[in-house]
């Protein structure tokens, strides 16, 4: 369908374009920026005056909790969450059930992705078989299946002699590896940052060191092996200053934060909020500051939603016993308004964090609006301002520490592969 996108405010960060210019759609690709190819005939028109037209959104970690916790979450409502929030490409991590750790399990969810036709699927693949961290899993094999990558999810990976053969075998072939640095000894039996709050709540900690000791030592090892190495959600001003000072030493390692993260510290635990309790924890006021200059200088590349869905009953219990984890996929956009607007950031340059940064560290030639581009779009209105309900998600999970909250920023339009497939 020939599809024209008149009126709107265009920002695609690959390309810096921030100006008010139509997009042009036709089989499936974008086929003009600012003026109409010759002979090109709309079939369908969309006014985005008064709307910003971006790429589709990228998010490097989404679980979609297939197969194998379909009490949490279906395929079908994780999907319809990503195009409701303007995402249009996401990476699921391997932490299924079974864990993604053979090329059938990989292409049936591809299948049942692309069956739903609502956003692309690039899954991460297990790095070692049932992600026991004793036994490497056949990449080669896992990467014709699908995966972009490959990595633990939150399962430990304790022997350091696995994970440098792991990273050896990776970079011999040009895999990379994305690893959360978390030290499983230290952090044993942990639910809440190792701070005040855990000791006046009475909550067994996770100390910084938890994060700072398997980072050192997955950068040493990045270093030895050469391999392409990805950080996934760094949590400490600890951890960023060993990113930064690894990127300023030449290594190819790069890293994202949670939303969460950017936003919420310990103290929003309040009193045993179990909405709050995630993976990693919500840690200090130090260390939010820091991660959000660790985005604006550039060594945490990407902002990604760490969507977790889990059922009501699972998050119903005392803070310690409550499954970690939180809805995220339709607050992605709102919050990194969020940002933009309490820290002054450019636009341009803070949704580079959600499109193209995202979509470099995973391979794939999504996140931009270049002629020939896929055209998966978002376009969403940057004033609508409304209030975080829990009912109104489209996620089947419903727990976000942001109940309540008001935001700003609501999608009005997403096209995958020049497709409508939202419309609000």
């Amino acid at each position: 369908m020939n599809i024209h996108i008149k009126n709107g405010r265009l920002i695609d960060p690959k390309n810096k374009i921030d100006a008010q210019q139509d997009v042009f759609i036709a089989d499936r690709r974008i086929v003009g920026i600012g003026t109409a190819p010759t002979g090109f005939v709309a079939e369908q028109v969309i006014d985005a005056s008064g709307l910003i037209v971006m790429p589709g959104l990228v998010d490097v970690a989404a679980r979609l909790r297939e197969p194998g916790y379909e009490y949490r979450a279906t395929l079908e409502s994780e999907m319809n969450a990503a195009v409701a929030g303007g995402v249009t490409s996401l990476c699921c991590p391997p932490d299924t059930d079974p864990p993604l750790d053979e090329p059938g399990l990989v292409e049936m969810l591809k299948h049942r992705a692309r069956s739903l036709n609502q956003a692309r699927v690039f899954p991460l693949g297990a790095l070692t078989y049932g992600l026991k961290g004793t036994e490497l899993t056949e990449m080669a094999e896992l990467t014709e299946a699908g995966c972009k990558a490959f990595g633990q999810a939150n399962a430990p990976l304790t022997d350091t002699r696995v994970l440098m053969r792991a990273m050896q075998y990776a970079a011999t072939f040009g895999y990379r590896v994305w690893l959360r640095p978390q030290d499983s000894f230290l952090a044993q039996d942990g639910v809440a940052h190792d701070g005040e709050v855990a000791t006046r709540l009475g909550l067994p900690g996770i100390p910084v060191v938890a994060e700072t000791t398997a980072l050192a030592t997955m950068l040493q090892l990045a270093q030895e092996t050469g391999v392409t190495l990805h950080i996934c959600r760094i949590s400490s001003a600890a951890g960023v200053e060993l990113v930064r000072a690894a990127k300023r030493a030449g290594l190819n390692v790069t890293c994202d934060v949670s939303m969460n993260h950017v936003h919420l510290t310990e103290m929003d635990i309040g009193y045993f909020d179990a909405n709050c309790h995630l993976v990693p924890p919500l840690r200090s006021l130090r260390d939010r500051a820091a991660l959000r200059a660790g985005l604006l200088d550039g060594t945490i590349d990407t902002i990604c939603s760490n969507h977790s869905p889990v059922d009501e009953d699972a998050k119903q219990l005392p803070f310690a016993e409550a499954e970690a984890g939180a809805t995220g996929l339709e607050l992605l956009l709102p919050l990194v308004l969020k940002w933009v607007e309490q820290d002054k950031v450019p636009l341009l340059d803070a949704l580079a964090r959600i499109t193209i940064n995202p979509a470099q560290l995973l391979g794939v030639k999504m996140g931009h609006l270049s002629l020939g581009a896929h055209a998966d779009i978002c376009v969403f209105d940057p004033k609508a301002s409304w209030k975080m309900e829990p009912a109104a998600l489209r996620s089947q999970g419903k727990n976000t520490p942001f109940n309540g909250f008001e935001m700003v920023g609501r999608v009005r339009y997403t096209l995958l592969d020049g497709q409508l497939v939202f419309q609000q």
